[in-house]
């Protein structure tokens, strides 16, 4: 069956639009203490990449700045946008509500660079889903040891949340296996090593793009 192309706003057609975008996004996912923030901002200025920032429902931590970390916004807010289409994906994680917007996606292709995705295993999921052309990494912390560690060093939550999210890391890399989106897993033990890593494969899909 031939495929049907649309033309959006801008006058681009839709499916121009979709390779563009599967050549040009890449997601980093993983559990909680694997790295991602410090792996994701280390190859945003490094690689020229461009960072996407996501929407969530939960507080701000302190130092955490709107608009740049994440866009902090209300359950309601949220939720009216999820109705609207305005998330490329969405999940639900320790309660609160998280999403990348729509014009994430645009500012890149604006700007002619790749977007870097820092983002959940669902959300990794579901983008791969809908972009197949897409890289996606698993980031991996090199044990449970290292992990529990880490997360304990943030002073950020609470012991009961570490226990949490320290039960629900197992959790994340068996469904992200099972699902069989990720095309590239990255142990981080040694952060310059993870970060090399993490940079060769990106830099192999940028020049396949």
């Amino acid at each position: 069956m031939p495929q049907v192309s649309t033309m959006n706003a801008t006058g681009d057609s839709a499916t121009e639009m979709s390779v563009h975008t599967e050549r040009n996004l890449v997601v980093l996912s993983g559990p909680s203490g694997a790295g991602k923030t410090t792996v994701c901002r280390a190859l945003a200025g490094r690689m020229d990449l461009l960072l996407s920032t996501s929407a969530t429902t939960r507080p701000p931590r302190p130092g955490e700045v709107d608009g740049q970390d994440y866009y902090f916004i209300t359950p309601e807010e949220f939720r009216r946008r999820a109705a609207e289409g305005r998330f490329v994906e969405r999940a639900e994680v320790f309660g609160h509500s998280y999403g990348t917007p729509v014009e994430e996606l645009q500012r890149a292709r604006e700007a002619g660079k790749m977007l870097l995705l820092e983002i959940d295993v669902q959300g990794g999921i579901q983008i791969k889903r809908k972009y197949p052309g897409a890289l996606a990494i698993l980031l991996l912390p090199p044990d449970d040891r290292a992990l529990r560690q880490r997360l304990s060093r943030r002073g950020t939550e609470s012991q009961a949340d570490v226990e949490r999210r320290f039960a629900k890391a197992h959790d994340e890399v068996r469904i992200a296996r099972e699902a069989g989106c990720y095309d590239v897993e990255i142990v981080n033990d040694r952060l310059d090593d993870a970060i090399n890593q993490v940079a060769a494969a990106i830099e192999t899909r940028r020049k396949q793009a």
